[in-house]
């Protein structure tokens, strides 16, 4: 069997004849090669001609056009053909080179196919990571651009949460609490107090209420005393009277 995928790139098509793999050597390659359904093979060249004329491949060096050669082998896994233009027998121009491992045979890229690849590549990455950048930028008109990344969202959640610092109450906020906290307690009487941090709440109605200290006995003198001085004080300080001469 045989397969090849065929694309408008040369550097884009396999192709392999299972059925010539376990037979694969030196001497058989390029007529493995030179099989019509193999897509990299040019049926013009001089090959087909001393193929057709059952004359041997030395007979190639004698003649001027384009030819397969048989490069470099490492049976039975590697295979190196060259395709190349002849001028004369001493003189030739490589045009391709294909590369045979275990049966499947691919074009070998050139130089600018390399660095063309290389570039795209690079560029491609580059580009990504801008686009990812990207995805991690944000923007608010009061904030201005931070970065918010995923793995940042992770370790705070994570990571204990710190307590945040309260900012300290305004005096109209005060005043505001503490009228509202009035009001509801007028509203809504507590039914429990709690005498000393840590106690029990008890109800109110069974607290005990202290009694009111009795008012002293006050002596007589100390009555009449009191009572002279306020009169003298709100008759006021006697008038002076003219001495006569």
């Amino acid at each position: 069997q045989c397969r090849f995928i065929f694309t408008d790139n040369l550097l884009g098509i396999s192709w392999v004849d299972s059925s010539w793999i376990p037979i694969l050597n030196n001497g058989s390659v390029l007529d493995y090669f030179s099989e019509r359904s193999n897509p990299f093979y040019d049926r013009t060249c001089n090959n087909e001609v001393v193929k057709m004329q059952r004359m041997t491949l030395d007979h190639l060096n004698q003649m001027v056009g384009v030819e397969y050669i048989l490069l470099h082998a490492q049976e039975p896994i590697l295979f190196i053909i060259r395709k190349q233009q002849r001028q004369s027998p001493t003189q030739v121009m490589p045009l391709a080179d294909y590369y045979i491992i275990a049966g499947v045979i691919y074009q070998a890229p050139d130089l600018g196919s390399v660095i063309n690849s290389r570039v795209l590549t690079a560029v491609h990455g580059i580009q990504s990571a801008f686009e990812e950048a990207m995805s991690y930028c944000r923007y608010h008109p009061s904030k201005g651009y931070w970065w918010h990344f995923k793995d940042q969202e992770e370790r705070e959640k994570t990571k204990p949460k710190a307590k945040k610092k309260e900012e300290p109450s305004s005096i109209f906020q005060r005043q505001r609490v503490d009228a509202l906290l009035l009001d509801l307690r007028q509203k809504f009487p507590p039914r429990f107090v709690q005498q000393k941090p840590g106690e029990k709440p008890i109800p109110v109605d069974q607290i005990k209420k202290e009694p009111e200290p009795a008012p002293e006995a006050v002596k007589p003198e100390e009555k009449e005393t009191v009572k002279n001085a306020q009169s003298a004080g709100a008759k006021g300080p006697p008038e002076k009277r003219m001495r006569l001469q």
